[in-house]
C-alpha cells in the first residue's frame, strides 16, 4: 500500500541553454560543476502512517535488472554524497560534462532533528542503462534518542519488508565509514550490530565496506579498524574485507588548480562503482523473509517483556501492599 507525496519544484524556464539538463532535473546552482535536483515522483510505503518513503526517478521497468542495496552508516560519514554520486555514474555522467544531479534533499537541521527515524527508497531508473538500482537509506540508527528511536526503525523496515509493494530482497549491505577511521566507535558498532541482528547468519558474504573522503591510497586506517572490532563480512583473495574506494569531492567547485585532482577523485569513483556493479552480478541475493521473521519475533519477544515488567510491578506493588497490612497487625498486637 502506498500513497502519493507532491514534491517541491523549481521553475526552470530561465535556465541558460548551456546549463540546460541531460536529466528531468532542476538546476541549483550553475558551479561548474552545474548542481542539479532529480525530480523524482514520492510515494509513502505504508502509507498511513509516512514513515518508509520511496524516492522514484525514470520509468519504473520491471524488465531492467534491479539491484537492491542497504546503506548504513554515522553521521557524517558522507553517505549522502555516496547515494548522489552512485546515482551519477547511472545516468553516465562524465567528469567532462560539468554536471552533477542529486537524488537526496538538504534538509535544515529542525527539519532533519524530526526525521531522523524515516526510511526513504531511491530507485533509479536509467532507459539507457540495462541494470536499476534501489538504495535504502537508513537514517537514525544510532540515534541520540536511543532504544527507542532504533526501535522505531525496525518497525519500519518490518513494514517495508513485508509490503505488497515493499523490498524482498537484498543484493548487498553497505557500511559507509571515512579512509582515515583508525577505530570504530561504540556507536558505530552499535550501528553494525544493530543491522547484523536484522539478517540471518548468511548475510555475512553480502557485506562490504563504502569506504569515503579516500585518497586513492590502500585504506589501512580503515581496515585495520575493522579488522579489530571483528565485524563480519566479505572477503577478497587475501583475506581483506572487499572495500570500494570513494572521495565525496563531487561537487566541489572547479577551477584550473583544483581539476586535475577532482578529476582523477571522480575517475576512482567510477572505477569503484564499476567493480561494485560487477560484484552485485553475482547470484547471492538474499531473501528477506528470515529478516522479516526475525523482526516479527524481536517485536514479540518485546511485547513478552513488556508484559513481564507490567507483571512483576503489579507483584511488587502487592508484595508492599501486604507487607504494609503485616506491619499494622504487628503493631495493633503490640
Amino acid at each position: 500500500m502506498s500513497s502519493t507525496i507532491q514534491p517541491h519544484r523549481r521553475n526552470s524556464k530561465d535556465v541558460p541553454p548551456r546549463l540546460a539538463s541531460h536529466q528531468d532535473a532542476i538546476l541549483m546552482n550553475p558551479g561548474p560543476p552545474a548542481l542539479y535536483q532529480l525530480n523524482t515522483d514520492r510515494t509513502y510505503i505504508h502509507g498511513n502512517q509516512k514513515k518508509v518513503r520511496r524516492w522514484t526517478y525514470g520509468r519504473r521497468d520491471r524488465n531492467k535488472q534491479n539491484k537492491v542495496i542497504l546503506m548504513v552508516g554515522e553521521t557524517g560519514a558522507g553517505k549522502t554524497t555516496l547515494i548522489n554520486t552512485m546515482i551519477n555514474y547511472l545516468l553516465g555522467v562524465k567528469f567532462e560534462d560539468e554536471e552533477f544531479y542529486q537524488i537526496t534533499e538538504e534538509e535544515d537541521l529542525e527539519e532533519s532533528l524530526t526525521q531522523t527515524s524515516e526510511i526513504t527508497v531511491y530507485e533509479v531508473f536509467v532507459e539507457e542503462n540495462p541494470t536499476s538500482l534501489t538504495i535504502i537509506d537508513t537514517p537514525g540508527y544510532g540515534n541520540t534518542e536511543g532504544y527507542e528511536k532504533d526501535r522505531e526503525i525496525s518497525e519500519y523496515l518490518i513494514r517495508l519488508f513485508s509490503d505488497e509493494d515493499g523490498i524482498h530482497y537484498i543484493d548487498a549491505v553497505c557500511f559507509v565509514m571515512k579512509a582515515s577511521q583508525n577505530r570504530i566507535s561504540g556507536k558505530e558498532l552499535y550501528i553494525f550490530h544493530s543491522v547484523l541482528s536484522l539478517f540471518g547468519r548468511d548475510i555475512e558474504n553480502n557485506i562490504v565496506f563504502l569506504v569515503t573522503h579516500s585518497d586513492g591510497r590502500h585504506p589501512r586506517d580503515a581496515l585495520s579498524a575493522i579488522k579489530k572490532a571483528q565485524i563480519p563480512c566479505r572477503r577478497d583473495g587475501k583475506k581483506q574485507p572487499v572495500h570500494f574506494l570513494f572521495n565525496n569531492q563531487q561537487k566541489e567547485k572547479r577551477d584550473n588548480l583544483s581539476e586535475s585532482v577532482l578529476n582523477s577523485a571522480w575517475e576512482m569513483g567510477d572505477e569503484s562503482m564499476n567493480e561494485f556493479l560487477t560484484l552485485l552480478e553475482e547470484n547471492n541475493r538474499k531473501s528477506l523473509q528470515m529478516t522479516l521473521d526475525v523482526l516479527k519475533e524481536r517485536r514479540r519477544l518485546e511485547a513478552c517483556v513488556s508484559n513481564l515488567k507490567e507483571r512483576i510491578t503489579e507483584e511488587e506493588l502487592k508484595t508492599e501492599e501486604l507487607t504494609g497490612i503485616q506491619e499494622a497487625i504487628k503493631e495493633q498486637r503490640d
